[in-house]
């Protein structure tokens, strides 16, 4: 029948990487470039979220998809051929709408959806196999959310005491419905499906962080580089770093310390850096941590 989606085997997923924000609240950091592609790590988010559902074998533009609407000639770039893109027109569709701009090509599938502005980390654990526990054993019916415990369950926006952290699956009959038109997925699917006795949430042990704010985007970085300094061997130190992150093709020669050096920034023998983000040579962002 036209317009159906054809046969699919029970329990096929596809993943979507949400990309299309605005990142309203990290700004003055997404002026300039979406939040999707802020560095962590020196790794754009996007890509340690493509990363993510790669470690679970999801890979190429039939089954992975990213949308892209905020700056989203940067996203489409950044992205290339390594998935689906779906351009948003206007202002961004949000969470819900988002997945229902998708439907064709989702396409009776299963959806694992990741959040590109989440940072996630297991010792021990690679990307991937850190979150597969999300799909182990999934019936094709319930609604899955990775989440961690919080210390009051009944603290608004969590969900059977835990915090919602980056990533949940979705049964395609709780997709195929959803119109391209803007919304988000907490009131569209989760507490729907919650309220019917049909919401699992999946326990996620590492380490997360939402990046959506300056302090916890630099307390990403600072998670990433460790007790020590992550550099880039394309950036150039000769100055002294302390608990800090530099890019590829910075030139650090003042003290930099607990910040983060965005690709092709200065630090200049003058200056003392502690505690913020510069992203150019004319922005730096204090980050209260």
């Amino acid at each position: 029948m036209a317009g159906q989606p054809r046969p699919r085997p029970v329990g096929e997923v596809c993943a979507v990487v949400l990309a299309a924000g605005e990142g309203t609240r990290l700004r003055p950091l997404t002026e300039r470039v979406p939040k999707a592609l802020c560095p962590v790590g020196n790794v754009p988010l996007l890509d340690r979220a493509l990363a993510r559902v790669a470690g679970l074998g999801l890979t190429g533009p039939d089954t992975v998809a990213v949308n892209a609407c905020y700056l989203g000639e940067q996203v489409v770039a950044r992205v290339g051929a390594r998935a689906h893109l779906s351009v948003e027109p206007g202002d961004p569709l949000g969470t819900a709408g988002g997945i229902g701009n998708l439907r064709d090509w989702i396409d009776g599938r299963g959806v694992l959806v990741g959040n590109a502005d989440a940072y996630l980390a297991t010792p021990d654990t690679a990307p991937g196999p850190d979150i597969a526990a999300l799909l182990d054993g999934w019936d094709g019916e319930t609604v899955r959310l990775l989440g961690q415990p919080v210390a009051d369950p009944r603290e608004p926006g969590t969900f059977d005491g835990h915090r919602f952290v980056g990533f949940s699956l979705l049964p395609w009959r709780r997709v195929r419905d959803l119109p391209p038109t803007f919304g988000d997925l907490v009131r569209a699917v989760w507490r729907p499906a919650e309220a019917a006795g049909a919401l699992e949430v999946v326990p996620f042990a590492g380490t997360f962080y939402d990046t959506g704010t300056p302090g916890d985007y630099l307390t990403a970085n600072l998670h990433a580089a460790g007790d020590g300094n992550l550099v880039d061997p394309a950036a150039t130190v000769t100055g002294r770093c302390t608990r800090s992150v530099v890019g590829a093709g910075a030139v650090v020669a003042g003290t930099v310390t607990r910040s983060v050096v965005w690709p092709g920034s200065t630090v200049r023998p003058d200056e003392r850096l502690h505690g913020v983000i510069r992203a150019n040579d004319d922005l730096t962002v204090t980050a209260p941590h």
